[in-house]
């Protein structure tokens, strides 16, 4: 599965890890994320993380 970056901050949204902060469980997709998932560092809104290379 594909990792995304935030582009603000570098934070790497890492789908095999998931984000169980937010109740986010290991193996949920990027795409899969809810539209109002933030990031868990910084607080940018999904939109503005890219696939990472």
């Amino acid at each position: 599965m594909t990792k995304y970056v935030c582009s603000n901050c570098g934070f790497v949204y890492d789908p095999a890890e998931g984000d169980p902060f937010r109740g986010i469980i290991p193996g949920t997709a990027f795409k899969d994320l809810p539209d109002d998932w933030t990031c868990p560092s910084c607080g940018t809104e999904k939109w503005r993380f890219s696939p990472e290379d």
